[in-house]
């Protein structure tokens, strides 16, 4: 079923509140927040039709409902706008990465670092030759709250100890889209439901080629994210060519 144009703009403004604070979003905080024109009578009605068709959740007992994997998956496809790199930053992540380029390994670790820090999450490299992995920002992802939960936290960080598990997971994207997003509920691991992955190739060069990405939050920032995966990606791929 098509949604219509009220159904994507109260979609929108549950998935970038629930971004922002992590928090199943209520009726009333859409109707103090966004001026949609429509009554709290019907905000709460359309948000159970948007429910039944799969887009929210209402977690638990909550009031407020959550945007689910689906609704994600919509709002990137159809209602996102992604934000431009800086220039300033364009000009340093290319300085930074490429002054590496002479020593493959010191440039996959700065592209990681560079990643980690734009995008507030864990950054990870995986090359396709020898299968070697590279992450950082590790320490990110602990001022994250959906990363509290010590479960959740242990278990995502003995994935870069337990290298099959990562790329069977990894494995699982799907779609022709040059930047991949997995989310933890569709991995088929407990610990991960939380999570989202998003990653995509970098290099045409069978010898240099690989993945990049990041891993946070399902709620990340993909309208941040995605412009700079692109262009580390770019860069990387770039580099093969000198």
């Amino acid at each position: 079923m098509d949604l219509n144009d009220r159904q994507k703009q109260l979609l929108k403004a549950v998935i970038e509140l629930y971004a922002k604070n992590g928090e199943p979003v209520a009726s009333e905080t859409i109707e103090r927040g966004y001026d949609l024109g429509i009554s709290p009578a019907t905000i709460r009605n359309e948000m159970v039709k948007l429910t039944d068709l799969g887009y929210l959740k209402q977690p638990h007992t909550s009031a407020g409902r959550a945007p689910t994997s689906m609704g994600f998956r919509f709002y990137i496809s159809d209602l996102m706008k992604e934000k431009e790199v800086s220039v300033v930053d364009e000009v340093m992540i290319k300085q930074s990465v490429l002054d590496k380029r002479a020593h493959y390994q010191g440039m996959l670790k700065e592209a990681t670092k560079t990643l980690a820090k734009k995008c507030g999450m864990l950054a990870l490299a995986i090359t396709d030759k020898d299968g070697d992995i590279y992450y950082c920002g590790a320490a990110n992802i602990l001022d994250i709250p959906e990363f509290y939960d010590i479960d959740v936290t242990r278990f995502v960080l003995s994935l870069f100890d337990e290298f099959p598990t990562l790329r069977e997971i990894i494995g699982q994207a799907q779609g022709a889209d040059p930047i991949h997003i997995i989310f933890g509920d569709e991995t088929g691991f407990e610990y991960l439901r939380p999570t989202g992955f998003a990653f995509t190739r970098y290099s045409e060069d069978t010898e240099n080629a690989g993945v990049i990405g990041v891993m946070g939050p399902a709620r990340m920032n993909c309208a941040v994210v995605f412009p700079y995966l692109r262009f580390v990606s770019s860069v990387l791929t770039e580099s093969g060519r000198f």
